[in-house]
This record gives structure tokens, sequence and C-alpha cells, in this order.
């Protein structure tokens, strides 16, 4: 499993998207999207499950943040499912209960091959300034899809909604970190199947 990299460039008339990961870095980040709250979650992505992250994009935010949160999700998606390979040795399943400050969420992560994206927030609130904090279901939508990966995210309580938002990528990136892990005893790849 060395060299779990990637590298992924995505141009459309919407948006135009570059990015860089690496598996197996030191949580390093350079996440310039031009929108500054997505950037801050990236970069609490990176941090947190030390996945190296470079993400550049450009897009069409005059109309609004859609298109570039979820096609950087979708990106981010694909370039994790090209330096996963074939999950060869991989621990496959994560999990974490994360607080941040009064929010808690809860989250598991199955990189068993097979998209699905469950998310439920309790709170209600919808804006931070001007982001519109539905698009980041899109943002795990689009990255479960082309990650091939079964991401639950529940985020249990919490008032302040950037708190509730901050907890869900941390614990995203410790569940994902977890599962993206070398397992010494894993000669082959953690299926009954043979296949991920």
């Amino acid at each position: 499993m060395a060299g779990r990299t990637a590298k992924i460039s995505r141009k459309t008339k919407e948006t135009n998207i570059s990015l860089a990961l690496n598996l197996d870095g030191r949580g390093t980040y350079k996440n310039d999207t031009g929108v500054p709250f997505l950037d801050h979650m990236l970069d609490l992505l990176s941090r947190h499950s030390l996945i190296d992250l470079n993400i550049r994009a450009q897009g069409d935010l005059k109309v609004d943040y859609h298109h570039t949160v979820e096609d950087v999700g979708l990106v981010l998606g694909q370039a994790l499912n090209k330096a996963l390979g074939t999950r060869r040795g991989i621990v496959r399943y994560g999990s974490c209960l994360m607080p941040m400050d009064e929010a808690l969420s809860r989250v598991a992560i199955d990189l068993g091959g097979r998209p699905f994206l469950v998310y439920n927030l309790s709170t209600r609130r919808r804006k931070i300034r001007d982001f519109d904090v539905q698009l980041i279901e899109e943002f795990f939508r689009a990255f479960t899809t082309e990650g091939r990966l079964n991401l639950h995210v529940e985020q249990l309580y919490g008032k302040d909604i950037h708190h509730a938002i901050e907890s869900v990528f941390k614990g995203v990136a410790r569940a994902l970190r977890a599962a993206i892990a070398k397992d010494a005893r894993e000669k082959g790849v953690p299926s009954s199947k043979g296949k991920l």
C-alpha cells in the first residue's frame, strides 16, 4: 500500500478544481475554495484525519456556493477512492463520538465500496453568515458516492451551529483516520467476498 496518494483535476462550466491528497500524511493542508467556511472545515478534516490535503477551487460563487461545495466533495471522494486502490490491508471501518463544546456528533464509516449516506442534524439553524449549512449534506453525499463509502452522521445536540458542523467534520476526520489505517494482521481485502 505504498504511495497512497492521488491528484485529481476537474473542470466544468461551473467549477475548476484541482486536488492532491496523501492518506499517509501528517495532516498538513492548503485549501482555497473561495468559500471560507468550507475551507475551515476542510482544514479540520485534514488535520484530524492526518490526510495531507491541497485543494484549489474556482466556482460560480456569484450564483451561489452550491456547485463549488458539491463539486469539492465529489473530487475529494474521487481522490480518496483512487488513493485507496484495491483497499487491500486497510482497517475498513471507523467510528467516532466527537464533542465540540456543547455540541456532540456520532459518525461511522465503512470503506466497503458501497456508497450510502445517512445524515441527520439536530440543529435547525440554516446559516453561518452567508453559508447555507444544508450544503454540507450535499458535500458529504458527493463525497460518499465518489469515494465509494458508507457514511452515517448524526449530530446529536448543540445550540451553536458552528460548533455542531465542526463536530461533524472532526468526527468524520477521526472515523476516516481509523478506517484508512493499515491493519498489520490483514493481508488481503477486508471482506468475505474477497473484493471491495
